[in-house]
């Protein structure tokens, strides 16, 4: 009968699995949750707009500005006046519009209402808005104009200048004209024109029109202030130039509309005091409130997106100060913040000085459909809730009141649940973390026992001195267990073959050269026949090479092990390394003339604790090895440095660079990567693993790399 197999991952899925059910049901309710609000918070958004816009119906007085019954605007001669926090300093430097720079028009070509010349815009064009304060209406102009031509100061005339003309209609419907027509820089009141049209005769001083005409490096400044009660909403304004002193002609005139047709007049648009008064008291309702009329131009407007979080959310409620309170603060709070995201302290608001606004909600409103949408800030910090509803007069649409809201009280609750259901979800967690760490306890006990079991098999030279027991657990464990026990079984073989192979080997070896050296011994003795003298002769010296080459793979194969044996036996002693390299450099020039040694121990003492004859043993091996490959009169240099806190030796050699992959592979026994080998020198790839076996005994390591300028090798020996 087969059981059942439950490997170590099944287990740990079929554990870990209801784990996975928390963040789903989190995110399931805090959707839920978040929906539900963000709904309830739509619905009396529009039941706000709604009551706003009931308190507005059908009271034509609001709306009595002619700008409010236009069928269109049209921009630039239809004005809006700009609500001024503070009052303008009449000076002519325009410092006081640096926050409303943004909302003036450029009047250039385009608004061309007489010309006489070509048009170059770069000799005379000008920059306008106005701005209501209080009782007050202002105008600026930054106008660039290549000669500005004063009035002369004898003259009688206002138009063999540069002017300003200003055409209004009073709260009766008379149609006015005022011109400003300075002699020099400063300040300026305005001139009641004649009422013919085509005069330009100053009548009396209009005092109430007051201003400051400044000159400038490209034109002139100005800047003008007259009281809202001499004008209705009709309005125009038109800037003449004249540039030629003889003549005296205008070349162009350029303006909002023309100043001297009433019916051609545009309007301004003040915000209503009225409509003001009546959103006054909504300022407590936690909302942005607007009022605009059918050309979406804003009327009035109460409140701060800033502060209209939307859900009333109450101050959490002072805890006191426990461990766990603590742990709330310093621990988990910031950990969950990490996820959750608060509600800005401040946000980018794209209407902040809005004169006009758009949206779907508001032309569905001005249709006469209320409507809602959901926008985010240009920060992407704060998301807004708006809702439009029309404002009805005579069954037709006059305007629109529009609410907003933001959704940062909903965050701030979300936020609230979402850090009491973390609560659970942690505590779940480390209940399912602390019955995984139990069965993962189970695991590493389990794999700590095989680990010491296999380490208990083996000493520290490699040799196998038994095996480990099989296991009977139908894992992954129990299955490495066994296999274990499977590759020493079969590795303990191996040894216990490798370890009579070299008896055998010296027994075969050995017949053969007695044979050899007692048939050579004999051929010497024959003295019989001498014509073959010369032949004989080359035969012993053949058999000769041959014995000391059998003799020298034997020394050479029992050398790493009476090196080992060596060791086991030496005594340690302390010596001064710089001492061994001087003398060992030293022999190297007299045991090597075909090359040159150089030494730089940089002025650095070591003393180590170990057995000097090894150590220069060590080095023999590598300057051995380093000969063989370098050209004949090349530098073999022997660098004593230090790096990184440990002292390194290092000997560079010029010649071919090593293959890939063999770096660390020369360090074993039997290998070597010699292309070809001499009849007089045999190489069995001892050298390096000798001197791999003595800088261990000195508790260094020893690496072999190519050369950073690719011109050879290099041996390092990291002390």
């Amino acid at each position: 009968m087969n059981r059942i197999r439950f490997g170590i991952r099944l287990k740990l899925l079929l554990l870990s699995l209801f784990l996975f059910t928390i963040p789903w049901l989190g995110y399931q309710y805090v959707w839920e949750l978040e929906s539900y609000l963000r709904t309830g918070q739509e619905q009396t958004m529009e039941g706000t707009a709604r009551a706003v816009a009931t308190a507005l119906h059908e009271r034509p007085s609001l709306f009595d500005s002619q700008s409010s019954y236009l069928q269109d605007v049209k921009p630039g001669t239809d004005l809006y006046a700009h609500k001024i926090i503070d009052p303008i300093q009449l000076d002519g430097l325009l410092d006081d519009w640096v926050d409303y720079r943004h909302l003036s028009l450029l009047y250039s070509e385009m608004q061309l209402i007489e010309q006489n010349e070509f048009y170059d815009p770069e000799s005379f064009h000008f920059e306008h808005m106005v701005g209501q304060y209080n009782k007050y209406l202002y105008a600026m102009f930054e106008v660039v104009d290549d000669h500005l031509i004063y009035r002369p100061k004898n003259s009688l005339r206002v138009d063999r200048n540069d002017y300003l003309l200003i055409a209004v209609t009073d709260p009766q419907g008379a149609f006015r004209r005022y011109i400003v027509a300075p002699q020099q820089s400063g300040w300026v009141n305005a001139y009641l024109l004649d009422e013919n049209p085509e005069s330009l005769r100053p009548l009396t001083l209009e005092t109430a029109i007051q201003g400051n005409w400044q000159e400038t490096e490209v034109g002139y400044n100005v800047e003008l202030r007259f009281p809202l009660e001499i004008m209705s909403s009709k309005i125009a304004f038109a800037i003449a130039d004249v540039d030629d002193l003889q003549s005296k002609a205008r070349k162009y005139i350029i303006g909002t509309a023309n100043p001297n047709k009433s019916d051609s007049l545009g309007t301004v648009l003040v915000p209503s005091p009225e409509i003001e008064k009546i959103l006054k008291g909504l300022k407590y309702s936690n909302a942005r409130v607007w009022v605009v009329d059918k050309h979406m131009r804003v009327l009035a407007r109460s409140g701060s997106i800033q502060d209209a979080t939307g859900v009333r959310t109450s101050p959490a409620p002072r805890k006191r100060d426990t461990l766990w309170r603590r742990i709330e603060q310093d621990w988990l709070f910031p950990l969950y913040y990490q996820i959750l995201t608060k509600p800005p302290a401040g946000f980018v608001d794209e209407l902040e000085n809005a004169y006009a606004l758009k949206g779907q909600d508001l032309a569905k409103a001005l249709t006469g459909d209320a409507s809602s949408q959901w926008r985010l800030s240009p920060d992407n910090k704060a998301v807004v809730l708006s809702a439009a509803h029309p404002i009805f007069i005579d069954e037709k649409v006059m305007g629109a009141v529009v609410v907003e809201q933001t959704t940062h009280g909903i965050r701030t609750l979300r936020n609230r649940a979402l850090e009491q259901l973390f609560h659970v979800i942690i505590a779940v967690v480390l209940l399912g973390t602390a019955a995984l760490f139990l069965f993962a306890s189970r695991i590493s006990f389990r794999i700590s026992k095989l680990r010491n079991e296999t380490e208990s098999a083996i000493d520290e030279n490699g040799k196998i001195l038994g095996n480990i027991p099989r296991s009977t657990t139908q894992d992954e464990i129990g299955d490495l267990s066994r296999t274990f026990h499977s590759v020493l079984d079969k590795l303990q073989q191996y040894n216990h073959y490798l370890e009579n192979m070299s008896s055998r080997l010296s027994h075969e070896l050995r017949t053969p050269v007695a044979i050899v050296k007692s048939s050579l011994e004999n051929l010497s003795m024959e003295q019989n026949n001498g014509d073959d003298e010369q032949e004989k002769q080359q035969y012993i010296a053949r058999a000769q090479s041959g014995i000391r080459r059998l003799s020298k793979i034997l020394s050479n194969m029992s050398e790493a092990t009476r090196l080992e044996q060596a060791i086991q036996y030496s005594e340690r002693e302390n010596f001064e390394l710089a001492e061994i390299l001087n003398g060992c450099t030293e022999g190297y020039g007299v045991a090597y003339p075909q090359n040159q040694f150089a030494l730089h121990t940089h002025g650095i003492r070591k003393t180590l604790n170990g057995s000097p004859e090894l150590f220069a043993q060590m080095l023999d091996k590598i300057i051995a090895n380093a000969v063989e490959f370098s050209p004949k009169e090349s530098t073999i240099i022997l660098s004593l440095m230090e790096k990184s806190g440990h002292i390194t030796l290092t000997i560079a050699n010029i010649g071919p660079k090593l293959p890939d992959n063999m770096h660390e592979q020369l360090l074993n026994s039997m290998v070597s990567v010699r292309e070809h080998q001499t009849e007089q020198e045999t190489h069995l790839g001892l050298g390096l693993y000798i001197a791999k076996i003595i800088a261990e005994y000195h508790k260094a390591k020893i690496h072999i790399q190519n050369r950073e300028d690719e011109k050879g090798v290099e041996v390092v020996i990291r002390l």
